[in-house]
């Protein structure tokens, strides 16, 4: 479900995450920390895989990077650059711990076809729709504030803070990022979506 060059991507966004929330911090929180983004992302990629399953279709999860700076053929890096494990440090280092961004992993999608021609019929579904694809994205965020509400039922507001700021990130309509996935798959799910992002991050600021 899950191959080594996502483990090792997927780790690898964790720890810049955590190291990023925890750089003015004493080390002892980082332990902590750790745990709750792991569990935050966690749950994130579970729900996508979960979805693209049942819609016929894989998922391969990676670290976002931004390949152009520019629309002209020359504006582009000779390596792309691993914007979601860079910029939460930078955000991190610029704030003084204050702002982390978290939108750190993006997904391509790829048609089970074989799948979809034994339930469906042959070419039935064998390609993804837009519409698809943001379903997929949506589930992480959905499962991430879900988890939110869990986490403070629960007692453990580290991971109901850490839930809604991953899914406000990933609600934000920007390039590759699962925002962006959802807003031009189903903008009606993006605006739901969107909505409870923000309640639920006006929530973390005065009452948690």
């Amino acid at each position: 479900m899950i191959n080594r060059n996502e483990i090792i991507s997927i780790l690898a966004v964790i720890v810049s995450l955590a190291a990023s929330f925890t750089i003015f911090k004493s080390f002892g929180a980082f332990p902590k920390i750790l745990l709750a983004v792991f569990l935050v992302v966690l749950i994130n990629v579970i729900a996508k895989k979960v979805t693209s399953f049942y819609l016929e279709s894989e998922i391969e999860i990676s670290p976002w990077t931004i390949k152009r700076y520019g629309f002209k053929p020359r504006y582009h890096f000779k390596r792309p650059f691993h914007a979601g494990i860079i910029f939460p440090l930078i955000t991190a280092l610029i704030s003084v711990g204050n702002f982390v961004w978290m939108a750190s992993l993006i997904f391509d999608v790829k048609p089970k076809v074989y799948r979809a021609a034994k339930r469906h019929g042959l070419y039935s579904y064998s390609e993804m729709t837009e519409n698809h694809i943001g379903l997929i994205a949506a589930a992480g965020v959905a499962a991430n504030l879900l988890f939110a509400v869990v986490g403070y039922l629960i007692g453990f507001p580290e991971f109901s803070r850490l839930n809604i700021y991953l899914a406000f990130f990933n609600i934000i309509p920007l390039s590759d990022l699962d925002g962006n996935k959802i807003f031009f798959g189903n903008s009606m799910i993006w605006s739901l979506l969107a909505a409870l992002a923000i309640v639920g991050l006006g929530y973390t600021f005065f009452l948690i």
